[in-house]
């Protein structure tokens, strides 16, 4: 019997449990790149504790990407502003048999675990919870290091590698486009609208199909961008509200490649092996940047100051760095990029249970075919 045959639930309790399992219950109630970021955590708890169900607290609008993950069992709503705690967790039923600190905000985090009274607790250490023996926090680790580490110190093998999740199997909206995000949660983080559509504008000029995402409320950036690079009005995606996870999945999957800052698409990208750009700024990517591989490249001018934070990841406006980013070095990045793996056919896995906000049930994750976009066929 396969691990993902085990971690299917059998009939759910009332408040969307699966009966007579232990729980491990993880903290990481934050966005979609925190996810993806934390992917090599949760493939490390999932393969020690395989018969556990693993309950994930985090925002309910992310129970479609928690569920292509093929790693968690149930999604637990939880949301705060910004990267705050949330004051309470829905928990019902017996008390979680371990629970994870992946949230990492010191002991209002670890608070908020503790009220639950887990049987163990895994947690950094901090002064403001002397009962919690972990290890010492680090400023300067990368975020996939940190996790890992985490587990590593509590005594399970975790691997910051292990950044893939699975393919979807729906077909792209676009595919082989080259995919354009310009928005960030942060106006530090958003590289000029007039430069992603000078770098959109070329990279049409040169051949290449082109799309704009847009998360919610990013409509009217989006629009800005493809109507001054020239795109047609189709080739926007978003805004209104987010894209489905599952039509964003199977974009990213299948684009030649993703022009993204230091948000949660190139996470994405990362997770779905697609080549990337990714242009930072106020924050150095040797603290969230993708892996060293060929297939994704950096763009990163922190001038002589060599600290991981130099700028402000919270400004309003954009930080210095990544203002020293020019169009003509993105258009050249995504050029240099090397082509897209081609997809194998490969024997079908066991399909993961589909992630709902409370009930975990098994489904196919990405069942949806997206509509295509004007100008690529189906």
């Amino acid at each position: 019997m396969t691990a993902a045959n085990r971690r299917r639930p059998g009939p759910a309790a009332p408040d969307g449990t699966a009966p007579g399992r232990p729980r491990v219950l993880v903290l990481r109630a934050l966005g979609l790149g925190d996810l993806l970021a934390a992917v090599p955590a949760l493939r490390a708890l999932r393969r020690h504790l395989p018969r556990h169900e693993l309950v994930l607290a985090a925002p309910g609008r992310l129970s479609a990407a928690a569920a292509a993950t093929g790693l968690v069992d149930r999604l637990l709503p939880a949301a705060a502003p910004g990267r705050a705690v949330p004051g309470e967790l829905p928990w019902t039923g017996p008390e979680p048999d371990l629970a994870v600190d992946l949230h990492g905000n010191g002991p209002p985090s670890h608070l908020l675990l503790q009220r639950l009274r887990p049987r163990r607790l895994f947690a950094y250490a901090h002064p403001g919870t002397p009962d919690i023996a972990g290890p010492g926090w680090r400023d300067d680790e990368h975020e996939r290091d940190r996790w890992c580490r985490l587990l590593g110190w509590y005594g399970v093998p975790a691997d910051p590698g292990e950044v893939a999740i699975p393919r979807p199997e729906a077909p792209s909206p676009a595919p082989g486009a080259v995919v354009v995000h310009p928005g960030a949660d942060a106006a530090a983080r958003r590289w000029p609208p007039e430069r992603f559509a000078a770098v959109a504008a070329e990279l049409r000029r040169r051949g290449h199909e082109v799309v704009v995402t847009a998360g919610a409320g990013e409509e009217d950036l989006a629009r800005t961008v493809a109507e001054a690079a020239g795109l047609e009005r189709g080739a926007v995606l978003g805004g209104a509200a987010d894209v489905p996870f599952g039509v964003l999945a199977a974009l990213v999957a299948r684009a030649r490649c993703v022009v993204v800052g230091d948000t949660g698409l190139a996470h994405l990208a990362t997770a779905l092996g697609t080549p990337s750009v990714v242009l930072f700024g106020p924050v150095a990517p040797r603290l969230w940047g993708p892996p060293d591989h060929p297939r994704h490249r950096v763009l990163w001018h922190p001038g002589g100051d060599g600290s991981p934070r130099p700028g402000d990841a919270h400004g309003l406006r954009p930080d210095a760095r990544l203002l020293r980013i020019t169009v003509e070095e993105v258009v050249e990045a995504v050029e240099e990029l090397p082509e897209p793996e081609p997809e194998t056919a490969t024997e079908p896995e066991p399909e993961p249970p589909t992630v709902t906000a409370g009930v975990a049930t098994p489904a196919r994750p990405y069942a949806q075919a997206p509509a295509p976009v004007p100008g690529h066929a189906p």
